[in-house]
């Protein structure tokens, strides 16, 4: 093992990673109960920091290595990533608005207010583990023996997959070709807020802002479960508008993004 270790370190090192990352979604799977998921879905999270944890004390290293040290600096991107990752679906949904011609109303059934809050926490774990595989340990180490370009193109195929590789989407043409152009540039999103804030709590702050607006912020649907709705969906039915729509859509994220690497000056002092 000595030898292996010596000789393929980097290899070792990411068998490794797969091996305690897979140890902790299966146990999670063993742990988490019907019951348990609705009041604590937090299971695989904690098995993931231990995991993550074991991996950077192999190298010597902490989980500050991912910012994830609880200074108010650090803890201070959740709340911030929240608002941008919120207000971006927002005004990227405005932009598509205004191309198609949709409008926003201000939803009049009876708010469920209880169910909207309740949104971010059960969101929470489900993009914290996310940020974990795929911007996470692996991530940086692989910048580490490589460079930020081969890791942001490792990790944005192996993410897009994830999120295309599922039944109900591989026969969608349509959803295969928005999510195989979107999804890599959300997590060059989420990467460049880890990587300008040095700490895993931005993107995972900005992650789950968008995915609560997603079905909180504004819907298609008057269902009390958002504030706003879209009354008249647009349906498309020729491929040109469909494709100009993504073109808008991934423009506004990209701009997000330049304008995140480009915001040196946000990082606030430790304190």
């Amino acid at each position: 093992m000595k030898t292996l270790l010596s000789k393929y370190p980097t290899l070792v090192r990411f068998i490794l990673t797969l091996f305690l990352f897979g140890l902790a979604l299966f146990l999670s799977g063993f742990i988490d109960t019907p019951f348990l998921k609705r009041y604590f879905p937090f299971t695989s999270v904690i098995l993931l920091i231990v995991a993550t944890w074991i991996l950077f004390k192999t190298d010597k290293k902490s989980l500050k290595d991912l910012g994830l040290n609880l200074s108010f600096c650090n803890l201070s991107f959740l709340p911030l990533g929240i608002l941008i990752g919120a207000v971006a679906f927002l005004l990227v949904k405005y932009c598509r608005a205004l191309y198609t011609g949709e409008t926003f109303e201000i939803a009049t059934s009876d708010f469920n207010y209880s169910a909207i809050l309740y949104g971010f926490y059960a969101i929470l774990p489900q993009v914290t583990i996310e940020e974990f595989l795929f911007r996470g340990y692996a991530f940086k180490k692989t910048i580490e023996v490589s460079n930020a370009v081969i890791a942001n193109i490792i990790f944005a195929t192996i993410f897009m997959l994830v999120h295309i590789l599922d039944r109900e989407v591989i026969q969608n043409k349509a959803m295969v070709l928005f999510l195989g152009i979107t999804i890599p540039i959300g997590h060059l999103l989420f990467a460049t807020a880890l990587i300008k804030s040095k700490t895993l709590f931005f993107p995972i702050g900005i992650h789950l802002g968008n995915n609560w607006a997603t079905q909180h912020l504004i819907t298609n649907y008057n269902n009390g479960n958002s504030f706003f709705y879209i009354p008249e969906s647009t349906s498309f039915e020729t491929w040109t508008p469909f494709i100009i729509v993504i073109l808008i859509w991934n423009i506004f994220y990209l701009l997000l993004t330049y304008i995140i690497w480009k915001w040196d000056k946000f990082r606030l002092k430790e304190l």
